[in-house]
């Protein structure tokens, strides 16, 4: 079973460091997802892609792993409730599979914050 445990952390780290690079690197297309009543959606999306990969390093090596999943999990939760919700509310089923994409990082990152040691 601890075999799965680690391969599911590095599971979960990889797209996180992915999408941490993503919003680093390509800030213009990233700042179209953010929600237009948020100001500075450029700052926001620098910040994300850094909090994206601290969190993947620290899945990854194991330090501070629990609280990491567990920030990732409720960064995942926002996003499906400002990003993607009111866009699928609206009728667009593009939105959906972001939407899906996200609430199952959560569940992913809730789930090993769970197999982790307290502290």
């Amino acid at each position: 079973m601890e075999m799965f445990i680690n391969l599911g952390r590095y599971l979960l780290a990889i797209p996180l460091a992915v999408f941490g690079f993503y919003n680093l690197t390509d800030a213009n297309s990233a700042v179209s997802r953010v929600p237009h009543w948020l100001p500075g959606s450029t700052f926001w999306v620098y910040l994300i892609g850094i909090c994206l990969l601290a969190a993947a390093v620290s899945i990854a090596i194991g330090k501070y792993s629990k609280l990491a999943s567990v920030l990732v999990a409720v960064l995942m939760l926002v996003f499906v409730l400002t990003v993607y919700l009111p866009k699928v509310m609206d009728g667009d089923s593009n939105s959906m599979v972001g939407l899906l994409k996200d609430l199952a990082i959560a569940g992913g990152a809730l789930v090993y914050a769970g197999t982790q040691p307290k502290g």
